[in-house]
């Protein structure tokens, strides 16, 4: 057999383009159960299911480091099912997105000196879509370069034709059932925007302000009181004052009138429940327009209802003439001095407290009353937290459960109505009559009075009323297609903890109320890319990394397997750029192991090996590639991605490379042409079996690597009597190749227990070679000594392996320590490394005294540290680590003074 040679330098760039043309090309992104599929099958082996659908990326920029992790997870997840030789579908698709990619054609349109009325509806329609379909085509750019392996025949987008048929189907669907419903009601409404917004996409930040402390004076002149409020611009609207039912103080008064300031109105004393007598003076001014609880309230007792606000955030007509127009912040400087000048201003007391913000634009939302279209949520909640105890989903990790329980059991109303103009628009018209038509199609008239002047309502549906349907709308529903049939419910949802309220609970509602069924079951929530200062990644603070560079520095599987590597359960994950050179020097050492294997072939063949000729050291590589691909599908099948990212480093970068494979030079240098033909059969099939496991992480240089392999020579040497040389027949793209499998018959406790105490041994020797400041090129001489009957004994048998990867010259055997040695201790032996006539003594002696001084250093550091406030103080974590290296410093300490025992 002829030498196979790699590139000398592992080169992404030349391959990875290629490789995924040669995926999407060939048809491997497709289900097996697709008749266009490469592997199409029908068998009862691919009747079970694995679905994915994507959390669709809105269609406004590009992806950032977020998308990056949020899709490698779920490519790791569908490539390993697909593996396993589950019929795999990966959805994938874009999200229109109303309010931000409204936002952002209304900003080029502002630098052009024009508004979105300039242009007027149809106009601005046809340019947001321009600007919808340059962002679609780079995000696809941007999926295809991180590797992701969806089935692009089947892409939607949450505006196109079969969604939007779906959105209008579940709006007539849900006022048919009474469950959407239209009313004037207090909502969180975005000036900037121009329209309502939900309660959950108002961000709520804590931001300075005032307590301004005013006094209202009794209508029949007899006194005043005081009363507090942080929007004193908004009194204008205020229709009582509050105090509680229970409170002594007030009893007398409630009834009695008051005279609002700077007006001529009177508003009564009410008595409510709410008010909260320890707080303040326990008199609460009530705004029924400008404050949620304030409504609540108003509805109780009646009251009128004052809207002080245009839709722009400015006051309007309901207040005195000098005030109309101005924006609040300038209202409210203006109504403070009037009234300090009318003798009715107490005090200014500076104060932080949350302000809620728009979600995307910044913007303080005020509460406004308007009329808007509602969702009933309370019922669908109801269904959806009886799927969720009854098992119905599942959620990895645990804990987002309580989240979970938590917003459905305080549900309010969905407020769906948005005033813009991008999205599906509400299918609700209106007649002069009165009449409201809430139709599947479009009416040409009044049902009830037959005219034909009847007008469309101007909103839009929220953006998350067409997300919320995604799990089955991008399998067909309405209609009762093939896919639906197959595919749903989807198997698993990978997405992160910000949008739980905005998309998960809500998708889980809506599978409910219109399928009969969850739509997913398993429910993974993983964390945030941060940097490494912990600080959510952003625009403003600079601190964003593009995936697209980072691909361009390192490559697609370097940055898949770092993010994947750091992605621990309930933990967001702290980078930077160099962050993920820990991904790169993992493909080059796959790369460089896979080119030394490969160009060693010369001269070589692949025979047939049976289990009865693999040495021990193959019984050892084979029980640890079993036990890392034990260890990685347990990991994958309950999302523990870092887990099996961990075992598959291990394995092939400390296991197989530098133990097994460095400990075969011996075989090759000793061994006959048979015996090497062997050898270098076994090596193909650990690697082959290797680049399997190792796929769904890094699936680019791994599909690369296989496509070099001699795979019909290594197939020709398989035999069905083996139980331990049992990797795959397939000869094909390593993309829809099998996952290695578990056996038993792999498993050896005793030669692992063996193999582990040899390496325990030879890794001893090798840190008392660096304590002892000697060249790894100068071979030393070491003596052990053996506890009987143990699992060391090995090492008698072992003495070249020892030789070779201990940097020794010579080993002996001994019952007593030897003089004028340094020893080490282990499971079963002691090791002494021979201060013999190739060690300057001397300098040792000095090299370690100086070594423990500098050790005794640190650890009075961390005693006075841990002694002082810090330990009372500093965060746990920061506590703990300090008293680990602590207890390391003292180690080494312990370590260096029986060196120098030993030597005086």
């Amino acid at each position: 057999m002829k030498a196979i040679e790699l590139e000398k330098a592992y080169d992404p760039k030349s391959f990875e383009d290629r490789i995924y043309n040669d995926w999407d090309s060939k048809g491997y992104f497709k289900p097996a159960s697709d008749e266009s599929s490469p592997v199409h099958c029908q068998c009862e082996k691919c009747q079970g299911n694995y679905t994915v659908v994507i959390p669709p990326p809105n269609v406004t920029g590009v992806l950032h480091m977020g998308h990056g992790l949020n899709n490698t997870l779920q490519d790791i997840v569908v490539r390993y099912h697909r593996m396993k030789g589950d019929n795999t579908l990966w959805v994938t698709g874009t999200d229109h997105a109303g309010i931000a990619t409204q936002n952002v054609v209304e900003r080029q349109l502002k630098k052009e000196g024009l508004t979105r009325n300039d242009l007027g509806r149809e106009k601005f329609l046809e340019r947001t879509w321009k600007v919808k379909e340059d962002h679609h085509n780079i995000i696809v750019k941007q999926q295809r370069k991180l590797g992701n392996s969806t089935d692009w025949e089947r892409e939607r987008f949450t505006y196109d034709e079969g969604l939007s048929k779906a959105v209008r189907d579940v709006f007539v669907t849900l006022y048919e059932r009474g469950l959407m419903y239209k009313g004037n009601r207090l909502v969180n409404w975005c000036p900037r925007c121009g329209t309502a917004l939900a309660d959950d996409e108002v961000d709520h930040e804590d931001t300075a302000g005032a307590m301004y402390h005013l006094y209202y004076e009794y209508a029949d002149g007899s006194g005043k009181i005081e009363v507090a409020t942080t929007r004193p611009e908004t009194f204008f609207g205020d229709t009582a004052v509050a105090v509680n039912p229970n409170d002594e103080r007030y009893k007398s008064i409630v009834g009695k009138k008051l005279k609002l300031p700077l007006t001529g109105k009177e508003i009564p004393i009410i008595a409510d429940d709410y008010v909260d007598m320890e707080f303040g003076t326990g008199m609460v001014k009530i705004t029924p327009a400008h404050d949620p609880n304030d409504w609540e309230v108003g509805k109780r007792h009646n009251l009128e209802v004052i809207n002080l606000l245009n839709p722009d955030g400015t006051l309007n007509d309901n207040v005195p003439e000098k005030y109309r127009g101005m924006t609040c912040a300038k209202a409210r400087a203006l109504v403070i001095e009037d009234l300090t000048e009318a003798g009715l201003f107490k005090c200014e007391e500076k104060m932080n407290h949350s302000v809620g913000k728009c979600y995307r634009c910044k913007t303080v939302v005020e509460p406004y009353l308007s009329a808007q279209w509602f969702v009933k949520m309370k019922p669908m909640a109801d269904k959806a937290l009886a799927a969720w105890k009854a098992g119905e989903i599942k959620f990895f990790p645990q804990k987002w459960e309580n989240t979970y329980e938590h917003w459905l059991t305080g549900i309010r109303d969905w407020c769906v109505s948005r005033q813009i103009w991008w999205g599906h628009r509400i299918p609700a018209w209106y007649c002069e009559c009165g009449e409201t038509i809430v139709s599947r199609t479009d009416p040409t008239c009044c049902p009830k009075c037959g005219s034909k002047n009847i007008t469309q309502d101007p909103d839009v549906l929220d953006t998350w009323f067409s997300s919320w349907l995604w799990p089955f709308s991008t399998l067909g529903w309405p209609e009762k297609t093939a896919d639906l049939e197959k595919f749903y419910p989807t198997t698993a949802l990978v997405t992160a903890y910000d949008i739980i309220f905005f998309w998960v609970a809500r998708m889980i509602m809506a599978g409910l109320e219109f399928t009969g069924k969850v739509p997913f079951h398993d429910i993974y929530i993983h964390g945030l890319v941060r940097d490494k200062q912990g600080r959510k990644m952003s625009k403003s603070l600079g601190n964003g990394i593009d995936p697209l560079e980072i691909i361009d520095m390192y490559g697609s599987d370097a940055l898949k397997f770092t993010l994947a590597f750091m992605c621990a359960q309930g933990q967001d994950i702290l980078v930077d750029k160099d962050s993920f050179k820990l991904g790169s020097r993992f493909c080059n050492k796959v790369w460089n192991a896979s080119r030394y294997l490969l160009g060693n072939l010369e001269g070589r063949n692949l025979v047939s090996v049976k289990d009865s000729d693999l040495t021990e050291l193959d019984r050892w590589i084979y029980a640890r590639l079993n036990f890392a691909a034990k260890t990685a599908r347990e990991a994958l099948e309950s999302y523990r991605y870092n887990d099996a990212a961990s075992a598959m480093m291990e394995f092939f970068w400390n296991e197989f490379c530098d133990w097994y494979v460095e400990a075969t030079k011996i075989n090759f240098k000793n061994g006959d042409d048979a015996e090497k033909d062997r050898q270098a059969t076994v090596l193909m099939d650990i690697l082959e079996e290797s680049l399997r496991l190792l796929h769904p992480y890094i699936p680019f240089v791994t599909e690369e690597i296989y496509s070099k392999l001699p795979l019909a020579d290594l197939v020709a040497t398989r035999s069905s009597d083996n139980k331990i040389v049992t990797s795959s027949t397939y000869n094909g793209m390593l993309i829809n190749a099998p996952y290695p499998e578990v056996s038993a018959s792999r498993e050896n406790a005793e030669v692992e227990a063996r193999f582990e105490v040899l390496k325990d041994l030879i890794g001893k020797v090798r840190a008392a070679k660096v304590d002892c400041g000697i060249d790894p090129a100068i071979k030393i001489n070491i003596a052990i000594k053996i506890e009987k009957g143990s699992a060391a004994e090995v090492a008698t048998e072992k003495i070249e392996m020892i030789q070779l990867l201990g940097g020794v010259a010579k080993v002996d055997f001994t019952d007593v320590k030897p003089a004028s040695s340094i020893g080490t201790v282990g499971k079963g032996f002691e090791a002494f490394v021979l201060v013999d006539e190739n060690i300057n003594k001397e300098q040792l002696l000095t090299r370690f005294k100086k070594a423990m001084e500098k050790e005794q250093g640190y650890a009075r550091m961390s005693e006075n540290k841990l002694n002082g406030n810090f330990a009372q103080h500093a965060p746990a974590e920061l506590v703990q680590a300090e008293r680990d290296r602590l207890a390391e410093s003292q180690k080494k300490i312990a370590t260096y003074e029986s060196y120098i025992k030993e030597l005086q």
